[in-house]
C-alpha cells in the first residue's frame, strides 16, 4: 500500500494546528507521511508582534521553535523557500528540494497591502513579520538616539514624531506600545517627552470597528488621556522619506510612518492555478477545499469562504484555528472514505490591548475593559500556547509578560518581576533544613532517646545513647496519630503498658485549631484505617522529614522540598498537632521557592542538566536549521 503524503505550506497558526491535529490523528500510522515546509524555523505568534515592536519584550518571546512543536512528531520539518507550486502535477518545488503530495494544505498567510498609496512601501514600515518587528524597533531606537544630538528644533520633531497608520487590531495595539515606551526611550536618550509626537491616521470616521462603538471609545479615551493624537476622516495620499500627506492636503512631517491599514493573500498564490476571492485570497468550499481541486485544502488567513453573503471568514487566529480543524477533519475523512465535515465559524470575540496595563474587549457577550481585559487576554494567548507547545510554551510567556518584564509594562506593573540576590535566602534554607533534618531525628529515635543523647556527659556516652527508643515514630504499634479511631484502637494495649497512647499523642504545642475538620478526618481515616498503616504513615513522615532536611541543606531539589514543606504545615494544622509557631515554617517554605538552592547548592549544577535532559525527552535532540531538509 503506498503512502498517504501530506505536504502543509506555512507554520503560522493555520498550518501549525493542521500539523499538530494530523500527527496526532496519525501517530502510529506508518501509511500516513506529514510534511511541514516554512521559510523560518520557527512558528511566529504574529498578534504578540507589536510587543517586539514597541520594546517591551525580547524579540525571542514570540518564536516557538517548530523543532520543540515537533521534535517528537512524525512531521518532518523543512526550512526553506516555496518557489512553485503545481497544483495539476501535485508537486511543490522549494529552493532546495521538490515534494510530492497527496494532500496540500496551504497556510501560507497573508502580506500587508498599501491599496496603490505611493511611497508606502518604499518610504513605511509595515508590520506583519518578526524580521517586520525588529525593523520598527531598530528605528525608533536609532530615531530617539539622533534627537538627542540634533540641535535643529524642526529636524528634531521630525524625528520625534511617530505615526501609525490604521486603527485596527494591529495599529491600536501598536500605538499602544508607543505609548508606554516613549519614557522609557526619552530617558534612556535624555530627551524632553514633551516634545515626542504620536498620531493615529485613520481614513474613516471611527477606530475599531471590529468592537462595539461603547469598548472602542474606551480604549480611544484612553489613547488620548496619555497623549495619542487620533486623526480620524484622514486618509493618507502619499509618503515620502519625511512626511505623509492626507487628502486634506495637510502635511505631516515625521521619519517614521507604520502601516497597518490592510492585508491581502501572500501574492505568491497567484501562481498556484487555483481560483481567487476577495484581496487575492484563495476560494474555498464549505469544506476548505480550494474550488475546483479536491485535494488542495486551505486554511488561515488565506482562505475565504462566505458563511454569510459578502462577510469571509475573519483573517484571526481563532479563525485560522478553526479552518483548520475543518481541513483536517476532511483529509481524514477522505483518507477513510467518510463523509466530510462542513465549515462553521464560531468565534468567542475580539481583544484589544493598548500596552502592557490596558485592554478592551468583547468575550462571549461580555464587555470588559482595563484589568480584567487584560487577564482574559494573557489567559487566552497561555490557552493557546500551551495547545502548540505544552507547558513549556506557558512557562516562556509568563517569563516574558510577567517575571523578567521590565519598566513595569505588565497589568502587575513590576510587582511580580521585581529582582534580589538569592544570597540572602541561603541561611534561611540551611535554617530550615536543619529544623526539618532534627525533627525528623527526634521521630526516628523518640523524644527520651533525643533527651539522653543530650543529657551524656561525655562525647562517648552520646554515641552511646543513640538508639531506636520505645517511643520511636517508626516502631510497630506506637501509634503518635491523634486520631480517635485510632486512639481507640489501641486503648487496650496502652492500658495493658501503663502508657496512653492518646495521651502521649496529643501532647502538643496548643493547636490552631482545636479539633481536626470533619472532611479532613473522613480523608485521613480512608489513608489510615488502623493503627498498623498509621504506623507505616509515621514512617514516611520520619523519611521525609530527614530527606526534606537535607536536601534543603544541600540545596537540591529545593523548589519541590520546599513546596512539600509548606504542605507540611498545612497537613499538621489540619490535624490539629501544630501550634502558631509553625506558621514560620510554611512562610519561609514558600520564600525558598525563589531559586533558594541556586545559590551554593546543588541546583546549580543539577537543574539546568535536569532541564537539558527533559527538554531532549519532549522535544528531541536539537539539530542544525539546515538539516531541515
Amino acid at each position: 500500500m503506498s503512502k498517504n503524503k501530506i505536504l502543509v505550506l506555512g507554520a503560522g497558526y493555520g498550518g501549525v494546528h493542521a500539523a499538530k491535529k494530523l500527527a496526532k490523528k496519525y501517530k502510529k500510522n506508518n501509511d500516513v507521511e506529514i510534511t511541514l515546509i516554512d521559510k523560518n524555523p520557527f512558528h511566529t505568534l504574529m498578534t504578540e508582534l507589536h510587543e517586539v515592536a514597541g520594546g517591551r519584550v525580547h524579540p525571542e518571546s514570540v518564536q516557538v521553535e517548530l523543532s520543540k512543536i515537533f521534535g517528537k512528531s512524525k512531521v518532518n520539518l523543512v526550512t526553506d523557500l516555496i518557489e512553485n507550486v503545481d497544483t495539476d502535477k501535485k508537486v511543490v518545488k522549494t529552493k532546495c528540494g521538490e515534494y510530492s503530495y497527496d494532500y496540500l494544505v496551504i497556510g501560507t498567510g497573508s502580506e500587508p497591502a498599501f491599496f496603490g498609496v505611493p511611497g508606502v512601501k518604499e518610504n513605511g514600515f509595515t508590520l506583519w513579520s518578526f524580521e517586520d518587528a525588529l525593523k520598527i524597533r531598530k528605528h525608533i531606537q536609532d530615531m530617539f538616539a539622533k534627537a538627542s544630538l540634533e540641535r535643529d528644533a524642526a529636524k528634531r520633531k521630525e524625528m520625534l514624531t511617530f505615526i501609525v497608520a490604521g486603527s485596527g487590531f494591529t495599529g491600536i495595539e501598536m500605538a499602544g506600545e508607543l505609548l508606554e515606551w516613549k519614557t522609557k526611550l526619552s530617558k534612556e536618550h535624555n530627551v524632553d517627552e514633551s516634545e515626542v509626537t504620536l498620531k493615529v491616521v485613520e481614513a474613516m470616521g471611527t477606530i475599531l470597528n471590529m468592537l462595539d462603538r461603547k469598548q472602542a471609545d474606551k480604549a480611544e479615551r484612553y489613547m488620548a488621556k496619555h497623549g495619542m493624537e487620533i486623526l480620524k476622516n484622514s486618509p493618507i495620499t502619499e509618503v515620502a522619506a519625511d512626511k505623509i500627506v492626507l487628502k486634506s492636503g495637510k502635511e505631516i512631517k515625521t521619519k517614521t510612518l507604520i502601516w497597518t491599514c490592510g492585508i491581502q493573500a501572500n501574492q505568491d498564490a497567484k501562481e498556484y492555478g487555483l481560483e481567487t476571492a476577495r484581496a487575492g485570497r484563495l476560494q474555498t468550499n464549505e469544506y476548505m477545499q480550494a474550488v475546483g481541486k479536491k485535494d488542495v485544502f486551505v486554511v488561515g488567513d488565506m482562505a475565504y469562504f462566505e458563511e454569510e453573503a459578502g462577510k469571509g471568514t475573519p483573517q484571526i487566529v481563532e479563525a485560522a484555528e478553526q479552518t483548520a480543524n475543518t481541513a483536517v477533519k476532511n483529509i481524514i475523512a477522505s483518507i477513510e472514505n467518510k463523509e466530510m465535515e462542513k465549515f462553521q465559524g464560531k468565534y468567542h470575540g475580539f481583544m484589544v490591548s493598548i500596552g502592557g496595563r490596558y485592554c478592551v474587549a468583547n468575550l462571549m457577550g461580555m464587555k470588559l475593559s482595563g484589568f480584567f481585559a487584560m487577564i482574559m487576554k494573557h489567559f487566552v494567548n497561555m490557552y493557546y500556547l500551551w495547545g502548540v507547545n505544552n507547558i513549556n510554551a506557558v512557562y516562556n510567556y509568563l517569563q516574558h509578560e510577567f517575571f523578567t518584564m521590565e519598566d513595569r509594562r505588565s497589568v502587575m506593573r513590576g510587582h511580580v518581576s521585581s529582582k534580589a540576590n538569592r544570597l540572602w535566602l541561603v541561611p534561611l534554607r540551611l535554617y530550615i533544613g536543619c529544623l526539618w533534618l532534627i525533627e525528623g531525628i527526634k521521630k526516628l529515635l523518640g523524644e527520651g532517646t533525643w533527651d539522653a543523647m543530650w543529657k551524656a556527659d561525655s562525647i562517648s556516652d552520646f554515641f552511646k545513647a543513640i538508639t531506636i527508643g520505645a517511643d520511636s515514630w517508626t516502631k510497630a504499634g506506637n501509634v503518635k496519630m491523634p486520631f480517635t479511631w485510632l486512639q481507640d484502637a489501641t486503648s487496650g494495649a496502652s492500658a495493658a503498658t501503663g502508657a496512653s497512647n492518646a495521651e502521649a499523642a496529643t501532647e502538643w504545642a496548643t493547636p490552631i485549631i482545636k479539633e481536626i475538620p470533619g472532611w479532613y478526618a473522613s480523608i485521613m481515616q480512608i489513608m489510615m484505617p488502623n493503627p498498623e498503616v498509621a504506623v507505616w504513615f509515621q514512617r514516611i513522615v520520619v523519611l521525609m522529614e530527614i530527606g526534606m532536611g537535607l536536601c534543603l541543606i544541600a540545596g537540591l531539589f529545593t523548589f519541590i522540598f520546599s513546596a512539600v514543606s509548606a504542605g507540611m504545615v498545612v497537613n499538621f494544622i489540619l490535624c490539629a498537632m501544630a501550634g502558631w509557631d509553625i506558621l514560620w515554617y510554611f512562610f519561609g517554605s514558600i520564600a525558598l521557592m525563589g531559586g533558594a538552592g541556586r545559590v551554593f547548592g546543588l541546583d546549580y549544577y543539577i537543574m539546568p542538566w535536569i532541564t537539558r535532559l527533559a527538554d531532549n525527552f519532549w522535544h528531541g535532540k536539537k539539530q542544525p536549521t539546515y538539516k531541515n531538509v
